[in-house]
């Protein structure tokens, strides 16, 4: 009985296990992009753990985004660093790295901003920016000012900017938490009008009910934006004490 030779393969049959295999490398890498985003400074360890990839996998795609200038790697703190030996690498996301998750229309309002001042004056600028963030910041007033603590106050904003696209947490540190903001979807245009960061802080602190002072921001070349909400006097290291009602401090 004569034998059929087997058809030969075309060209987008014999591609597609190498198209399918940069497609998840692309989605790989993708996650360890974001998690700088989210978490940085970061270990590759740590960043592994996370995705529940090997470390070798992680350090392959960290050591591509160097390589292409979207990421950038410190020493950590000596405290940081358990037994001997050369301190862990830190990852950081570059700006160049932060453009993945997107500017939009960057160079648009940058032009608008610049025409509204030359027309109307620092202070039109700065009512702007006011209502730009009373926007934003209203669709979460009432669930944030539900909470009597500052402390719980700080985790509810920032899981309301996570939801606006802005990657924030909060962590204690000394006398109060940090609210870390690790993207900010206008940095560009706050690294040349420095209001919308002003008037975004001192929003912070009325929703809050408390001083917060701007410890960083990405606009000025910072890993994060991190703006510290200091425990309420008489509670140090802990979590702050109730406010009494009306949302204020005494």
């Amino acid at each position: 009985m004569k034998k059929t030779a087997p058809a030969p393969r075309t060209a987008t049959e014999a591609t597609a296990p190498a198209v399918a295999g940069q497609q998840a490398d692309g989605r790989t890498r993708e996650g360890v992009a974001r998690l700088l985003l989210e978490r940085g400074p970061v270990t590759a360890v740590a960043i592994a753990e996370a995705l529940g990839l090997s470390p070798t996998a992680v350090r392959r795609h960290l050591d591509a985004l160097v390589a292409d200038g979207e990421a950038y790697t410190r020493d950590a703190p000596r405290r940081e660093v358990r037994g001997r030996g050369r301190p862990a690498r830190l990852f950081l996301l570059t700006e160049a790295g932060r453009s993945r998750f997107g500017h939009a229309y960057d160079d648009l309002a940058i032009s608008a901003l610049r025409f509204l001042a030359e027309s109307g004056g620092e202070q039109a600028v700065r009512a702007f920016a006011e209502r730009r963030v009373a926007t934003l910041v209203d669709r979460h007033r009432d669930a944030v000012a539900a909470l009597a603590d500052p402390v719980d106050r700080a985790e509810a904003l920032a899981t309301a900017l996570t939801r606006e696209g802005y990657a924030a947490s909060t962590r204690s540190v000394g006398a109060g938490e940090q609210l870390c903001q690790h993207h900010c979807p206008v940095a560009h245009v706050a690294a040349e009008f420095p209001q919308l960061c002003e008037v975004e802080t001192a929003a912070f602190a009325d929703l809050l009910g408390t001083h917060v002072q701007r410890l960083a921001t990405i606009a000025r070349g910072d890993a994060a934006c991190t703006t510290h909400v200091p425990h309420l006097a008489g509670e140090p290291g802990g979590r702050a004490r109730q406010i009494p009602d009306g949302g204020k401090s005494p």
